[in-house]
């Protein structure tokens, strides 16, 4: 599983033309599911993900964790994470979750982060047009073969 985690102002997600999804200060976070996953590995990189501290506190130290800035969360499914490109120039995805089960571990994902933040989402397998103020920037890559492992 990989998390990528943008610490944002504001972010905002779009299918169709339709905003379906929309924070404040929060995380803009992209996930990736690999076909290895499971609701463990999920609970791991939540508990991790959420534990972060990486906003200023007043002495301007990455210090604060979102509970401490009352921030919030935009979870985006993103299977290109686990893009393969060691051979030619088209990406293989072969590592990815299948899509049932992916979906199955991003809604879980949401349900678990719903109990402590405000989440919004996108649409599982959908076109969907991403915006975002990245605060920083800042950006982390969380990889559960380095959390879990």
């Amino acid at each position: 599983m990989r998390f990528v985690i943008q610490r944002v102002s504001q972010a905002s997600v779009a299918v169709d033309g339709e905003t379906v999804g929309k924070i404040n200060k929060g995380f803009l976070v992209l996930i990736g599911i690999s076909q290895t996953d499971t609701k463990q590995t999920a609970d791991k990189m939540v508990k991790k993900m959420l534990g972060l501290r990486i906003f200023d506190d007043e002495n301007g130290k990455t210090n604060l964790s979102l509970a401490d800035v009352g921030g919030e969360l935009l979870l985006i499914s993103q299977f290109t994470l686990y893009a393969d490109c060691k051979k030619g120039n088209r990406p293989s995805f072969i590592n990815a979750g299948k899509p049932d089960m992916a979906n199955e571990l991003y809604e879980y994902i949401i349900s678990e982060c719903k109990k402590q933040f405000r989440t919004e989402k996108g649409i599982f397998g959908a076109d969907m047009k991403v915006g975002l103020l990245n605060d920083g920037p800042f950006t982390i890559l969380l990889d559960s073969d380095e959390i879990c492992g």
